[in-house]
């Protein structure tokens, strides 16, 4: 057994205290042979630290497309030749939306604008959204809007928006790679305002952005450092017309290096499937990656991408005998 892994069984799983960057690196650099044994334990951790339980999740953009940001890894950038141009849904499709991801058994409803940051059009829009949706609707709203001032993330406290997502995306020594509209800096004062209004913080990002293994867990270790309630973990589906479209896909074997690294860093975070699991992982990775420290799912589609059908991986969670997570006001 490396030694990593003897030092995560004492102090990850023992202690629950997450392993700093050079032990996550290490998690990143274990040969193949030892990935099964890293798995396994980073389960351990997942059912030890945050139970059997795993959160499903839908998300529905309510503006897509027309974003006047750089992000190079984004088919949304209204600079790029990708093809989503601007639209907006109306609230009756919002709602719908909603029941929909209600019926599958999700407690987390999302709603995602591909925006810098909120304008007053957007937040009234929010906020006639929310309560049309709280009104007929047993489910918990979340948001990502992009960057806020803090009357905004008051605002958000104030329609009952619980969570809050905004990716990191990177670590901050790569960023300026990927974003060159606003820095990392910016991104990290919305997530600290949101944390301290009493939101639940969700931060996570992309993998495969081209970041080297010793960014990937710099990025992990930061993550840690912010202490999200919960992590999605994407990995980079390359959109044609981006600056990243021609990016090779991430190695099935590294995504789930990355799972049990991520795991072993945070070992009380939720952490979730998002984008880039279909192509990356397969329905066999999907599975071990369920195995190996995930315990959360977003279901049905992406913002600009398709995903595994809501049916399929609730199926697979009935097989694997975990229960999705029931509807809870004191998330």
């Amino acid at each position: 057994m490396p030694e990593i892994l003897d030092q995560a069984r004492t102090q990850v799983l023992g202690d629950g205290v997450g392993l700093d960057q050079a032990g996550i690196l290490a998690v990143l650099n274990l040969p193949d042979e030892h990935l099964p044994a890293a798995l396994q334990l980073a389960h351990d951790v997942r059912m030890r630290w945050c139970g059997p339980e795993v959160e499903v999740e839908g998300i529905v953009s309510l503006k897509t497309g027309g974003c006047p940001e750089d992000c190079h890894f984004c088919s949304q950038s209204g600079l790029f030749t990708s093809p989503v141009r601007s639209v907006w849904l109306d609230i009756p499709s919002l709602v719908e939306a909603a029941k929909q991801t209600a019926k599958t058994g999700a407690t987390e409803f999302c709603i995602v604008a591909a925006v810098r940051g909120p304008d007053a059009r957007l937040m009234k829009q929010m906020r006639e959204g929310v309560a049309a949706i709280k009104a007929e609707v047993d489910i918990q709203v979340a948001a990502s809007l992009g960057m806020l001032s803090q009357e905004q993330v008051d605002d958000l406290v104030d329609m009952g928006v619980h969570r809050y997502n905004h990716n990191l995306e990177t670590c901050r020594s790569y960023f300026p790679n990927v974003v060159t509209t606003h820095s990392w800096e910016e991104r990290w004062e919305t997530l600290r305002m949101v944390r301290d209004s009493g939101m639940e913080v969700c931060c996570g990002g992309i993998l495969g952005l081209g970041e080297t293994v010793e960014q990937r867990a710099e990025f992990a270790a930061q993550l840690a450092e912010l202490a999200p309630h919960e992590v999605p973990l994407n990995f980079l589906n390359p959109r044609p017309g981006t600056p990243l479209g021609d990016r090779p896909v991430v190695e099935g074997k590294d995504a789930l290096r990355a799972i049990a690294a991520f795991r072993l860093a945070m070992p009380r975070t939720i952490l979730r499937y998002a984008g880039g699991r279909e192509i990356t992982l397969g329905d066999l990775g999907t599975r071990e990656g369920l195995l190996g420290g995930i315990n959360a799912v977003i279901v049905g589609n992406y913002l600009t991408t398709l995903g595994r059908p809501a049916t399929a991986d609730l199926d697979l969670l009935e097989e694997l005998k975990m229960p999705v997570k029931a509807l809870s006001a004191t998330l």
